[in-house]
Parts: structure tokens; sequence; C-alpha cells
């Protein structure tokens, strides 16, 4: 065997491996995004926290026409912000407290499209130091996604197929803590300010299309990239 192609055999090795690690670095980061997201993931028991659950994937490709979201044990209240594109139903408890909201799309939302729906969610103090689960179900033209599992005790809830949102409930806020922006001084902000926070937050959470994906995503492709120059110059300069 020639050192050319030796060296030919190694060059096409390396472009191989780096070819494999590009398609590991870009395919991680959109297999973690192809979930039902809620932001923020922390909230303070005793307060109110406006959740946004946004997804960019319909079922298998098919689009999307709603999303059920089920209320957990320990919310003192539940309200759905009304916006654009979607029509809003509640399923309601003994205690007039939401159990589940429903949010269907008056135009089905196509595979890869991001969208976003939100609600304010009062934590009670009782869910202190814990960590509630939303599950929702993500209904489609055709077929259904239930993101509903909970990593047991000792199991990694990346090996999850289909996590149901989590957000991790701190202390209990202080009163003087609890929010007191209300221009009438009740302690509660206006609701035209809560409604443009949470529009806010809405169209943030749409426009930001798993920042974290894209970034890992190109961290691998530039690394991959930078590597297969490196390879392809010294078999140049060898030959």
């Amino acid at each position: 065997m020639t050192d050319s192609t030796i060296r030919s055999a190694r060059t096409r090795r390396v472009v191989i491996g780096v070819t494999a690690g590009l398609a590991l670095a870009i395919g991680a980061p959109l297999a973690a995004s192809a979930h039902v997201h809620v932001t923020p993931e922390t909230a303070s028991a005793g307060g109110t926290q406006t959740l946004t659950f946004s997804f960019s994937h319909g079922c298998d490709g098919s689009p999307t026409t709603a999303l059920a979201v089920d209320i957990p044990e320990g919310v003192g209240n539940a309200t759905p912000v009304v916006q654009g594109g979607w029509t809003i139903t509640r399923e309601l408890g003994p205690d007039g407290v939401p159990t589940r909201v429903v949010y269907t799309s008056d135009t089905p939302v196509e595979d890869h499209l991001k969208a976003a729906v939100s609600m304010d969610v009062l934590f009670t103090e009782g869910t202190a130091d814990s960590t509630l689960a939303f599950p929702v179900t993500q209904t489609c033209a055709e077929g259904e996604t239930a993101w509903t599992q909970v990593a047991e005790d000792g199991e990694d809830p990346h090996d999850l197929d289909a996590p149901a949102p989590l957000v991790a409930v701190g202390a209990m806020v202080h009163e003087a803590d609890a929010g007191h922006g209300g221009a009438d001084g009740s302690g509660h902000a206006s609701d035209d300010a809560a409604a443009a926070d949470a529009d806010a937050e809405a169209a943030a959470s749409v426009s930001s299309g798993d920042p974290v994906a894209r970034w890992l995503a190109a961290g691998g492709l530039a690394a991959g990239i930078a590597a297969l120059v490196v390879v392809l110059v010294r078999g140049r300069r060898k030959a």
C-alpha cells in the first residue's frame, strides 16, 4: 500500500468521524427541542406566575389542533391569557378552580412552526419547595401526544419519551415581595399591565426558537468544519 493510499484512507476515516460528530451535535439539540416546554420553569409559593407553554412540532408531522393543559393540585387558580388564534375552554373543579384548560387553534399549526399559549397560575403556600408537573395533551389533525411522563427517583428525565412540563416552586414569597405593583394599591398589578406582560412573554417565547438548541448545533457545526479543514490542509501538504 502506497503512502498516498494510506493518507487517503486516513482522510476518509477522519471525514466520516467529523460527519458523524456533526450529525450528533445537530441532531441532539433538535431532538431535545421536540417537546412541549414551559417558561419559566421556576415560581414562588404564594405568588402568581405567568406560564407559557410552547411547541414547534406536530404529531409525527401532523399539524397541531389543540393543547390541553392539566392543572395540578396545589394551584390556587389558573387564568388563561386570551390571545389571537386560539379558542379557550376550561374544566372547573368544585371550588371553581380550573382543572384543565384547553386551547384550540383557529387554524392548525403546521409542523416546524412555533406557537405558544399562556396562563397566570397562583401557587399556594403548600407548593413551596416542590416540583409540579403540568401534563399537556397535544392533539393533531391525525393522532395526539400525551406529554405526561414524570421521571421516577433515580431516573434520568432525558430518557423520557414524552416528559411533562415541570415547574420548580421555591420558598413562600413574603407579603412585601408578593407584587405590590398595582396602581390602585391593592397589591396586584392592573389587568392591563398583566395582559401586557403576558403578551410580551408569549411573544418572546415564540421568537426565541429554542436558542440553546441553535447555539449547540452552531457550535458543533463550526467545530466540525474547522477540524475538517485542518485535516484536508495537512493532507495536501504531505502530498
